[in-house]
């Protein structure tokens, strides 16, 4: 880590986490103009993680016909040291989708980060209220999440939801990190699954059912969804894009939250048993093994 990258700026922001989320966080960041520390436990997956920046910053470049996005990736530096964040103005948390991983990642960054710093979550499902309780009390006015949307580089929407304890001012400058990063953000209240999850995966759920009871192919359902109701993918097509893995893992926190309505199909969990779950180079419901 370039310790004169860190001093010379007093905004330096920080994401944890070099997966497909924390990464493109760091880059639509990186794009605003902030300098950035994009840290991971693993230098390999940080290497990968640069990598793939570079490539999304050279298709920008290359439909702009400029070099901006390019420039901009050299704003963001890597590290695998907790203790690089303690200058940071706001730190970005974007790791597995697990509460005692978040849990134990919190506590970290809560030894280490300044004291005005703005403590932000990437959770898809968490309530915000819980990971908050992870940091001291005193911290917990700054704590705040921001449900980012996959590939964070072309989504526009995020979610802004306070946690019990957050205060005003928080909440403002979420909001205009999100502006400022070329988002559209929406305020949500603190419940299990947010807005747009609960929406979605009762969507996901049901198509899962018609494939499940043999009334339509999943091919033909996602026909169905993007000809018939406009939407640019079919819930399969979803599915194989972001895992089907993460999905039943998100049905089960808002099932444990809400009940029946959320119960994952058998399908389902059949498939992800199965290691049918999609993603880059895997088997899933519409996708074959690389």
């Amino acid at each position: 880590m370039d310790r004169n990258f860190m001093a010379s700026e007093e905004g330096v922001y920080g994401v944890v986490g070099a997966g497909l989320m924390g990464a493109e966080i760091a880059f639509i960041q990186a794009l605003a103009g902030h300098r950035v520390i994009l840290l991971d436990r693993d230098q390999p997956a940080l290497d990968r993680a640069m990598a793939r920046l570079r490539k999304i910053a050279d298709k920008i470049d290359a439909a702009d016909g400029n070099s901006s996005a390019a420039q901009h990736v050299a704003n963001i530096q890597t590290s695998t040291e907790m203790a690089d964040l303690s200058p940071c103005a706001i730190i970005t948390e974007a790791v597995f989708e697990d509460l005692e991983v978040k849990t134990a990642l919190w506590q970290q960054i809560d030894s280490i980060a300044r004291k005005d710093a703005m403590l932000v979550t990437n959770t898809s499902t968490i309530p915000i209220s819980t990971l908050a309780s992870a940091v001291r009390p005193e911290r917990r006015s700054r704590f705040i999440g921001m449900h980012y949307f996959s590939p964070v580089s072309r989504m526009k929407l995020v979610e802004v939801i306070p946690a019990f304890e957050t205060d005003a001012a928080t909440v403002a400058e979420a909001t205009a990190l999100a502006v400022g990063t070329g988002k559209t953000p929406i305020r949500v209240k603190d419940v299990t699954g947010f807005a747009v999850n609960r929406v979605l995966h009762t969507f996901i759920i049901e198509a899962i059912r018609l494939v499940e009871e043999g009334v339509i192919s999943a091919e033909d359902l996602d026909t169905a969804c993007k000809l018939g109701l406009g939407h640019p993918i079919g819930p399969f097509q979803l599915m194989d894009a972001v895992t089907s893995s993460l999905c039943l893992q998100a049905q089960e926190i808002m099932f444990d939250a809400y009940g029946e309505r959320f119960r994952p199909p058998p399908l389902l969990k059949q498939r992800v048993a199965a290691g049918l779950i999609g993603g880059k180079g895997r088997a899933g419901w519409r996708s074959a093994p690389a």
